[in-house]
């Protein structure tokens, strides 16, 4: 009889040739069990467990969702209370200025809703991303990507796309009447957890009223509550015009949304009808179970241990190794001064 992991290696398609291939029979809170021994999370499923593995609150609502009903109709047809309770909330948690939700699978699908969106609202077919940046790897997200290494071998993506630098304001110029929408991460993750600089959102924000385009905030990895606020953004005292999450908002489930005003996001309802459509988004056990996250999230004091936590990793993370640390809340990146010191760092902080 095979073993786990020969079957993962024979049948399972891998992302890379060297996948971490660690055993993993349960996970609780910050912690993930093998067979022999247990491994502190500081990744969080990239981002995803951010109430951490098997909250209580979220395997209850999964299993009372799941004593009543699966999957019944796609996306936007059916009344389901797991889907509007959700909406709900992820309106409350924008202060309502974002009061209508489009349920997706994940982020780069919320990604490819918005970027629908923003071609549909404003009539312009350019698209604007930042360098460095990673709105996914779908097609349509993958265009919004300058890296030649993740995009080389899938070209020729999507036209019309052109990149600025995060936190240059002269890039800004490029913005122009013929961009229907300039996309940026909040809080770029990909890149090395780069936060914006004095006010260079609000910046960004005035350059986009200004050529009638539209703002979308990617806070898929860094929204949720992982700096110390439901969303990053709202540090920065701007409102985007559409918003993008998932991860972390699913509290381990798969699921993803992008909100915008009602005035905008009635567009994908007519020119066509069906224009966007999912047939799994917002699963209503997924809901359920982000539903419980948001709610935990909402509460305060989920959030105002965010930054203290944060600091202590940082105030303890020491080795001879490390260059720097750049971090907001619980968004980390370590820089080393050699890549093959990496495993000298992951075998001295264990």
């Amino acid at each position: 009889m095979m073993t786990n992991r020969q079957l993962f290696q024979q049948f399972l398609a891998h992302t890379s040739p060297f996948p971490l291939a660690l055993e993993i029979e349960k996970a609780e809170g910050v912690w993930l069990y093998g067979k022999d021994k247990k491994y502190l999370d500081l990744i969080s499923g990239i981002g995803v467990s951010n109430v951490g593995h098997r909250h209580p609150k979220v395997v209850e609502a999964i299993k009372n969702q799941a004593d009543k009903y699966l999957h019944l109709m796609v996306y936007g047809e059916y009344i389901q209370f797991p889907q509007v309770e959700l909406a709900q909330l992820l309106a409350k948690s924008t202060d309502y200025k974002l009061d209508s939700v489009y349920l997706v699978n994940s982020g780069t699908e919320a990604t490819e809703g918005a970027l629908k969106l923003a071609k549909r609202h404003t009539g312009r077919s350019q698209l604007i991303s930042a360098r460095l940046a990673y709105h996914g790897a779908t097609h349509g997200a993958l265009s919004l990507s300058d890296s030649e290494q993740f995009t080389k071998s899938f070209a020729p993506l999507l036209p019309d796309v052109d990149f600025i630098e995060f936190n240059n304001l002269l890039d800004l110029e490029k913005i122009t009447e013929k961009t229907a929408a300039v996309m940026v991460e909040t809080i770029q993750g990909e890149a090395g957890v780069i936060v914006p600089k004095g006010d260079y959102l609000k910046h960004l924000k005035n350059r986009c009223l200004e050529t009638g385009t539209l703002l979308i905030l990617d806070e898929v990895q860094c929204g949720a509550g992982r700096t110390g606020t439901f969303w990053a953004y709202q540090q920065y005292d701007i409102v985007p015009d559409i918003l993008t999450s998932a991860k972390g908002m699913g509290g381990g489930m798969p699921i993803g949304a992008f909100l915008a005003p009602q005035s905008i996001m009635k567009k994908l309802t007519f020119e066509p009808i069906l224009g966007h459509i999912t047939t799994f988004g917002g699963h209503p056990v997924s809901a359920a179970a982000a539903a419980e996250c948001v709610k935990l999230l909402l509460d305060e004091r989920c959030l105002k241990d965010v930054e203290v936590k944060g600091l202590r990793f940082e105030n303890q993370l020491r080795h001879t190794s490390i260059k720097s640390i750049r971090r907001k809340g619980l968004m980390m990146a370590v820089e080393l001064d050699n890549f093959e010191n990496l495993f000298k760092v992951i075998n001295y902080c264990i």
